[in-house]
């Protein structure tokens, strides 16, 4: 006699191999979908908008804005800040 009109044992291979394929779909579907939300955020650093051909973001000039974001890095100290930004105003 045969159970669930004769599936046997190929019936039940297929359908464990298309659930499995069915949750690897909604896994990856859940990722690509994580991905394309945060993905907007990613790969970007904090403190605005990105400089858009030279314009400066807060005012300055773009040289002033590059010492600000090294200062702000913790590239430089303060006083080799203040000193370079003395330096690059007498210059305009």
């Amino acid at each position: 006699m045969m159970w669930y009109d004769g599936w046997g044992w190929g019936g039940w291979s297929a359908m464990a191999i298309f659930m499995v394929l069915f949750w690897v779909l909604v896994i990856a579907g859940v990722v690509v979908l994580v991905r394309y939300v945060t993905g907007s955020r990613h790969g970007q650093q904090g403190g605005g908008p990105p400089v858009s051909s030279g314009e400066p973001r807060w005012g300055g000039t773009p040289a002033e804005e590059l010492l600000a974001e090294r200062f702000a890095r913790g590239e430089i100290d303060e006083d080799e800040y203040k000193r370079r930004l003395t330096l690059l105003r007498e210059h305009r």
